[in-house]
């Protein structure tokens, strides 16, 4: 991965609105400021850059429902080919994300859990896989949430189906070798059974496995979910595994209690990938966990747990954690090709 570049005059007013609403999320601000920008850069796409340019000289641009002051001094300023205030401002304030694994997040090619508009993600699918590949990622693994978590728009089978024939179109279309891999976040159920059909589990390239219910779960039973989960031969990578959060906006939850060295030996057994969350309010798992898990010989991936296409610059943060504990790189998939990655997946 590369870091975040600056964009320069002149620019298209969709440009500068979807890189003003990139660096809003890489920078955690509110998703309702955030979708303004990224509504504003739908209507303009959809008029065109003459009929923009044509409004813009009408001084008539804001007469359109659903572009704000905001948003239409961004469009006034590219249009003119200059570089937005608002842009100028937020490329002045980037920085590292956290200091520290910088060699690790060159290295890194992939991710292995991010969302789209289709669950509980931000964006479309198009401008997820062009964040990806703009921050010089290789591939990602597009993985949507499993039906019966409703607060998050799971997909049904019919709707994965549906997703996984826009996945092989975006693929072909694309010709810069970005690779788009079908998957899913399947939630792990009280018994440890994944949140979806057979048949669709098996139809994709990738399953990252998490538990999002019943997180008070006495330590036994859940030690036994996640066993049982890990030890799927469809299950590639276990997700956020103790399901906590630290810090942020919907405040803090304690970690799920199981056995961890149970869990992570069941994932070095069957070649299951622990994964380190990259969102600031997760640090999941806990370093503590991360070394467990790597003194039992457990592959890992990182993740950017990305709702919206800024925040796949997270993985910088759990970069940062793997390089200090120090894993190996050549043990974190999400370093891998695409080929290597793909090769070790249908593995199972």
């Amino acid at each position: 991965m590369r870091p975040v570049s600056d964009l320069t005059a002149p620019m298209t007013p969709y440009d500068a609105l979807l890189r003003v609403a990139f660096l809003m999320e890489r920078a955690r601000e509110g998703s309702y400021r955030v979708e303004a920008f990224r509504k504003a850069a739908g209507i303009v796409a959809q008029m065109g850059l003459d009929e923009t340019r044509a409004r813009v000289e009408r001084h008539a641009i804001s007469e359109i429902t659903g572009i704000g002051k905001s948003t239409a001094a961004v469009i006034n300023e590219a249009v003119r080919g200059k570089v937005p205030a608002r842009l100028f401002t937020l490329q002045e304030e980037v920085g590292p994300l956290v200091v520290g694994g910088e060699d690790l997040y060159a290295a890194v090619r992939g991710d292995l859990h991010a969302h789209s508009n289709w669950s509980d993600g931000g964006a479309s699918i198009d401008e997820m896989v062009d964040a990806a590949a703009a921050l010089g990622q290789e591939w990602m693994a597009l993985t949507d949430h499993s039906p019966r978590l409703r607060v998050a728009n799971g997909l049904s089978a019919e709707r994965l189906a549906h997703q996984l024939d826009v996945v092989a179109d975006i693929n072909s279309a694309r010709d810069d070798g970005f690779r788009l891999v079908s998957g899913i976040e399947v939630d792990i159920l009280d018994d440890g059974s994944l949140d979806q059909s057979d048949e669709m589990l098996d139809r994709l390239e990738i399953v990252t496995a998490s538990v999002h219910s019943n997180l008070k779960m006495d330590r036994g039973p859940m030690t036994r979910r996640l066993v049982t989960a890990v030890s799927d031969r469809r299950v590639n990578v276990l997700g956020h595994c103790t399901g906590r959060l630290v810090a942020g906006g919907r405040g803090e939850r304690p970690q799920s209690k199981f056995d961890p060295e149970a869990v992570f030996a069941a994932c070095a057994e069957n070649n299951t990938a622990v994964e380190i969350n990259s969102r600031p309010e997760r640090v999941d798992p806990p370093d503590e966990m991360i070394e467990l898990a790597n003194d039992l010989g457990c592959l890992f991936a990182i993740d950017s747990d990305a709702h919206a296409p800024g925040q796949l610059d997270f993985k910088a943060y759990g970069c940062e954690r793997a390089e200090r504990l120090g894993i190996d790189p050549e043990r974190i998939v999400t370093t891998w090709t695409v080929d290597d990655m793909l090769e070790w997946a249908a593995a199972g």
